[in-house]
């Protein structure tokens, strides 16, 4: 591969020539500008404002424009003259975690080389320790007129380096995040969640450029003079509007088991065995309490209707309805009627226990007010017998 850029890097007082090398490459068709009546090239010619003639580049050199519009020039001496330390070398500053580096601040990618046979040794040597270290080296450098921030880090058993932006290149997001507030619901996660992970992972090398595979299949045909094969129309968007996000998950879960060669109904399955595992019982409420709560729902607001593909579910689930409605009024109407009669017959049973209760306490009493009225008489009796002695006795004794 071509170098970009000889210096080299200094590791403290090591120094290890290197050669630059781009890692990366554009495969990015380009066109001409073309005249669209004949087919004529479109080119820009450097005119000089004040002769008013075409230069050339050894003519054309380097000026700064002022605040007041005024040129002032810029040569080459001038800029060789500044005192830049890192005009030639890959100066190392700093060892640090990968962690503390911000992808925004990555910038283009190139690939260090030794640069020569005595530069091996101090190469594999700053290698190995960025291996053993786990760390990323920051560097300055100067490259195309300008000083630079760079990363170096090891890939395979290379030493690349990333251009960096200066922090102050990068701009803070502000008015970018939403303004308004919005919750985000457990359930909409957890459809997310399931999304992320039917997705799964992804080789890199799988992914290519369809668009740009279709322009060279449209310049194929034309250079052949055949007519383009017509492509499939894309998929229209939907102008960003969301109308309902749990449908939209739920269908690109769908869509995404499909993609992979999964059923929809195993998933469906597993979420019934695992939700299959706890019922729940709903008590229903009696006549009584429907009938009170029925002017509450009347007085409450209709709900709008839904759009879209929901209006065949709620119609469904409004046919449901009634036949719900009436099978729980008749259970509630039963139970009901059952717990009056069971109701009754206690109370029934309840007053003839009762009765029988005052019955016995009655006769127990008026057994107890005879047998007084006996024990009386019975007194009576005898004190009387008593007296009619002792006049009796005392009758004879004066005799």
């Amino acid at each position: 591969m071509r170098s970009i850029w000889n210096g080299a890097i200094s590791f403290g007082l090591v120094s290890i020539p290197i050669k630059l090398v781009n890692a990366t490459e554009n495969h990015s068709i380009s066109f001409r500008q073309i005249h669209t009546e004949d087919g004529g090239r479109i080119r820009y010619r450097k005119v000089c404002e004040l002769e008013e003639r075409e230069v050339t580049s050894a003519e054309i050199g380097k000026g700064y424009e002022d605040a007041d519009g005024s040129i002032i020039p810029i040569t080459d001496q001038d800029l060789a003259a500044l005192p830049i330390p890192t005009a030639k070398t890959i100066e190392i500053v700093a060892f640090v975690p990968a962690e503390r580096i911000d992808p925004l601040q990555i910038d283009a990618a190139y690939y260090l080389s030794a640069n020569g046979v005595p530069a091996a040794k101090p190469y594999t040597l700053l290698r190995e320790a960025l291996k053993r270290s786990q760390k990323v080296a920051i560097a300055k450098y100067a490259l195309r007129g300008r000083e630079r921030l760079g990363m170096l880090r090891v890939v395979d058993d290379v030493i690349a380096m990333h251009g960096l932006l200066w922090p102050d290149e990068i701009r803070e997001p502000e008015g970018v995040a939403p303004e308004s507030h919005v919750t985000v619901r457990d359930a909409e996660l957890d459809l997310a969640d399931a999304l992320m992970d039917t997705l799964g992972d992804v080789d890199m090398s799988t992914l290519h450029d369809d668009y740009r595979s279709a322009v060279e299949e449209l310049i194929a045909a034309k250079v052949e003079g055949g007519t383009p094969a017509e492509q499939a129309p894309a998929a229209e968007a939907g102008g960003g509007k969301v109308i309902d996000l749990m449908a939209a998950l739920e269908n690109s879960v769908r869509a995404a088991r499909t993609a992979r060669g999964e059923s929809h109904e195993d998933g469906e399955g597993d979420q019934g065995e695992e939700g299959g595992a706890e019922a729940e019982v709903t008590q229903l409420r009696s006549r009584r309490a429907k009938s009170a709560s029925a002017p509450a729902r009347k007085s409450s607001p209709a709900t709008p209707k839904q759009v879209g593909g929901k209006k065949s579910t709620s119609t469904a689930k409004k046919k449901e309805t009634p036949a719900r409605k009436t099978t729980a009024t008749k259970t509630a109407t039963k139970t009901t009627a059952k717990a009056r009669a069971e109701g009754k017959a206690e109370g029934k049973a309840e007053g003839k226990s009762t009765a029988a209760a005052r019955k016995s306490t009655a006769g127990k009493s008026a057994a107890g007010k005879t047998a007084a009225s006996k024990t009386a008489a019975k007194k009576t009796t005898q004190k009387k017998t008593a007296a009619a002695k002792k006049t009796t006795a005392r009758r004879r004794a004066s005799a």
